[in-house]
């Protein structure tokens, strides 16, 4: 009784002391803004939101929507399925999750009592001086049979195991988060080469009908030129004029080509086994309107932010892990079993053999060893401070990049399209006109020329549009509903 007493204030120091290895919250110190500096107010960026559409509610580890069904595009979404399914790089992403339960599982194991069961033989022959015998002595053979159970149970004073488990827990979370990184990521490449590849189908159709329109007029510059209308001047400058065209269409294929094969891979695909129909972009395709929400939320819905917090908090369990060296550790042991020298004699009652014990282990003198792997441990906490606040610092550039473009292509999309009106009237004279004998070859081909540059103007504007408004959702780390 008087040594049970005793014994209470050091388990309380120690049991105090293994409270203290517990992993302490890192400050990241992070300054987190009330509003975007690009957004729109929030009345308006809420009206112009599409019906569906909703500003984010944080929610880690929620099922991330269809953020793509806004664009209203089927071929889109097919695509992205085959993405989802056949990315080898997103497949890698998995077994790195995959991987990582495992090792969880693992340093969750030492938190559990181990035992395990042997049975064996062993045949020795000592020596006499072994044996403590007369030099000389004759000393036979001898065989041991031997069967038992062992059982050993580390006591976590300390929170090294626990920290361990931690560590692994948050290890996989990070993982996790990177995987629905990789994922958003694929989509995002996926969405935004899929919508390079529609501009540049947008771009080949006016080029296209703009060759078809020169040949066209060149057919009538010849014929003007045959009945003496016209000089040769203005037959050589449609030709130049339809030869230039014809070489940027050409070159503009190369370039469809070139996109469709980096498409194909995204998709899991080899070039050579992959095709999308031609299918132009419309001026007016539909372009959902995405609201950025509150700046605090985008800490919690970006995968690589939450993965960053992941591996902060990750490397504060690993310094308690290491702290833990630095003080005992209490391991019990366990051994039941039988040993003879005859197998038939092995489950005799005198064969029967236990041994318990109970092992206060302390480091005194290591080297240093101890105290350099924890300074590492605070080493690598430094550093995923400063990489979460980097990422976290990243995060709100993205968006801010990302708003001020689409306000850009917003304004740009409007002065677009008045222009284009306004082309297409000019180069309708301007055919008249030339028609009738009243202006110029060199009038009719500045018209065209006009009207071709701003109908791909147009296209590309809305082209950049879909591919800023994906860009804003990768930003913004997805949606959903």
């Amino acid at each position: 009784m008087n040594a049970a007493r005793a014994l209470t204030p050091l388990m309380a120091a120690l049991v105090m002391a293994g409270c203290a290895n517990a992993p302490v919250e890192p400050d990241a110190e992070l300054n987190v803004p009330a509003a975007f500096k690009e957004a729109q107010p929030t009345g308006q960026a809420m009206a112009q939101a599409p019906a569906g559409w909703k500003f984010a509610s944080p929610q880690e580890g929620s099922e991330r929507g269809a953020w793509w069904s806004g664009f209203e595009d089927p071929a889109l979404e097919r695509l992205l399925k085959q993405a989802m399914d056949n990315s080898p790089t997103l497949q890698a992403a998995t077994a790195r999750v995959q991987a990582a339960r495992s090792a969880l599982r693992g340093s969750q194991a030492a938190q559990m009592p181990q035992v395990g069961v042997n049975l064996g033989v062993a045949r020795s022959k000592p020596s006499a001086a072994e044996q403590g015998l007369p030099s000389g002595t004759q000393v036979s053979p001898a065989t041991v049979w031997q069967a038992g159970v062992g059982a050993s149970y580390e006591v976590d004073l300390f929170r090294r195991v626990a920290n361990s488990v931690t560590a692994s827990q948050l290890d996989l979370a990070a993982l996790e988060a990177s995987h629905r990184s990789v994922l958003l990521a694929l989509q995002a490449d996926v969405a935004q080469t899929y919508f390079q590849l529609r501009t540049l189908d947008g771009d080949l159709d006016v080029l296209s009908r703009g060759v078809s329109l020169r040949e066209q007029t060149l057919q009538l510059i010849q014929k003007r030129f045959a009945s003496g209308d016209v000089s040769e001047l203005d037959v050589s400058r449609a030709q130049t004029d339809l030869s230039s065209t014809r070489a940027e269409l050409q070159s503009l294929r190369g370039t469809r080509a070139r996109t469709e094969h980096s498409l194909a891979l995204l998709l899991g695909q080899a070039p050579a086994a992959f095709q999308l129909p031609s299918q132009p972009l419309a001026v007016n395709a539909a372009v959902p309107a995405v609201p950025a929400g509150l700046p605090s939320s985008l800490l919690e819905r970006r995968p690589d932010v939450v993965a960053a917090q992941a591996q902060m908090r990750a490397a504060s369990a690993r310094v308690g892990q290491a702290q833990a060296a630095l003080f005992p550790a209490l391991m019990l042991t366990a051994n039941g079993g039988v040993a003879s020298y005859e197998l038939r004699d092995l489950f005799e009652l005198s064969a029967r053999s236990w041994l318990t014990s109970a092992v206060l282990s302390l480091p005194l003198i290591d080297g240093g060893r101890n105290r350099a792997v924890i300074d590492r441990a605070e080493a690598l906490l430094a550093e995923s401070v400063a990489s979460y606040r980097q990422s976290v610092l990243q995060a709100f550039g993205d968006v801010e990049g990302q708003l001020s473009s689409l306000s850009s292509l917003r304004e740009q999309s409007s002065s677009v399209g008045e222009a284009l009106v306004s082309a297409r009237r000019s180069a309708e004279l301007a055919d008249k006109r030339y028609r009738a004998g009243e202006d110029s070859y060199l009038t009719l081909l500045d018209a065209q020329r006009s009207q071709l540059s701003v109908e791909r103007q147009a296209l590309q504007v809305r082209g950049a549009w879909a591919a800023s408004t994906v860009g804003l959702v990768r930003a913004l780390g997805g949606d959903w509903r």
